[in-house]
This record gives C-alpha cells, sequence and structure tokens, in this order.
C-alpha cells in the first residue's frame, strides 16, 4: 500500500519512521520547504509544494497513491485543506494527525484569539515588551505596531515587513522551563504570544509565563473540514493504516 505523508511535524517522522518498518507498506513522505535546514523523516522524502489541489490530485494519481495523511502542523491550513479537496477528487482515503491543543490551567491568563491580527490587536494594551512564538510566517501582522519592542523567535528568519523594534531569536526546540523562564527574565517580556500548536516540544515557555504571571495571547487552531477523520496520535494513526491495509487484503 503506497502512502503519501504530507508531514514536517514531529509526529510525521514518527509515523514514518513506524511505517517504514511494516510489511506492505510503501512510504513517501512530503515537506513543504519553508525550513532553510528541515529534519528529514527517514525514507523517501519529496520537498516542495504540488500546485494547489488539483496540483496534489494529479501527483498522487501519477504516483498511484492509495492513502494520504496529512501530519502538518496544526496551523498548515492550505496544505491540509487542499490535502483534503484533492483526496475526495482522486476518492483517496485521508487521516489528519493532530496533537491535542493547549488548555489553560490554573495560574494561566491566557487571551483566546481566532487569528493573527486579533492577536496584535490584543497585544497592544497588554504591555510594552512582546515574546512573539509564531514561526517565521505571520510576523507581518505585527509590523503596525510601533509602540511595542518584540523579542521574535523562529528557525529561520522571517520574511516580509517586521514590527521597527524588535531582536531576532534564531532556534529550534524543544527549550527547557528553566531556558524560558530566563530568556523571559532577561528580556523584561511583559506579554508571550503563541499558536495553540499543542504538545509538550514547545510548551515549556507557557509554563514559564504562568511562573512569571506574565499573559499569554494564544492564537486558536483553523478548522478542519466538518467530515475529517482525526487520529490525535501516532499509535492511533498506525492503527489506521493497518485497518486500511486490511481492507485491501
Amino acid at each position: 500500500m503506497k502512502i503519501l505523508i504530507l508531514g514536517g511535524t514531529r509526529e510525521a517522522r514518527e509515523l514514518a519512521e513506524i511505517a517504514s518498518g511494516e510489511r506492505g507498506f510503501d512510504i513517501v513522505s512530503s515537506l513543504a520547504g519553508r525550513v532553510s535546514d528541515p529534519l528529514l523523516p527517514e525514507g523517501v522524502v519529496r520537498i516542495g509544494g504540488f500546485g494547489g489541489a488539483d496540483g496534489l490530485r494529479e501527483w498522487l494519481v501519477a504516483n498511484a497513491i492509495e492513502v494520504v495523511i496529512d501530519a502538518t502542523h496544526p496551523f498548515a491550513a492550505t496544505i491540509s485543506m487542499n490535502a483534503a479537496t484533492a483526496t475526495a477528487r482522486a476518492d483517496l482515503p485521508l487521516l489528519h494527525v493532530r496533537r491535542p491543543g493547549w488548555f489553560a490551567g490554573p495560574g494561566d491568563k491566557w487571551i483566546r484569539v481566532p487569528d493573527l491580527e486579533a492577536a496584535a490587536a490584543a497585544v497592544a494594551g497588554l504591555g510594552d515588551r512582546v515574546f512573539l512564538t509564531i514561526g517565521r510566517q505571520g510576523v507581518g501582522a505585527f509590523a503596525g505596531l510601533t509602540e511595542p519592542w518584540f523579542l521574535i523567535r523562529a528557525i529561520d528568519p522571517p520574511v516580509g515587513n517586521l514590527p521597527p523594534h524588535h531582536e531576532l531569536l534564531l532556534a529550534r526546540g524543544p527549550f527547557a522551563v528553566e531556558t524560558e523562564s530566563r530568556l523571559l527574565a532577561s528580556h523584561r517580556i511583559d506579554v508571550l504570544v503563541t499558536k495553540d500548536s499543542g504538545g509538550d516540544h514547545t510548551d515549556a515557555k507557557l509554563v514559564a509565563a504562568r511562573g512569571a504571571g506574565i499573559p499569554v495571547v494564544m492564537i486558536d487552531r483553523p478548522a478542519l473540514p466538518a467530515d475529517a477523520i482525526v487520529a490525535a496520535n501516532v499509535p492511533d494513526a498506525v492503527q489506521w493504516l493497518r485497518t486500511q491495509s486490511a481492507s485491501r487484503a
């Protein structure tokens, strides 16, 4: 069974490693190519876009793909929607792998917002020194804020307009709570802005913000299609693949 994994996440790499060791699975992983030095999964890897939903459908058919797994970042809304459209047109099964989102607990001061523009509007009244941890895309939504100072952390430098007062910190997680706490203190951060990526790979900043009493502007995830089939973790995704394989036996 030939499987396309739309990847770029830890779950995608784990899934590719496990599935590559299963008899009867032929895995191809696809990365968008937006990170200059990506962590590559095991097995065959293609890098680059498909040319929208139509291009993806044509690629699926041309490469005899039988099953698609969308294990992209929870905020990679375009490729997730393209995958849903392409697989529907090609009559192929699609599974979305989405780790559970984060939930505020005792001591957390979260302000949930629907998108980047709402996050920028919320920041204006929360503090003068902002820790921006949304990756390199979308930073331009904050470029019009001329008063606050931003610490912008990303793996690669952001593109486009940036806030006039900022410092760029290039780093790849995971990060320890102690390290995040020191970072907040040393840069005198007033407010943290992040996306609801979920998982334990980047949640240390949330623990550090709670300890420091710093408010967090939490950007909600884009919604998946209403009829999406979703697995919350890699073991569930592997079991789904086994079920798909058994149905073809």
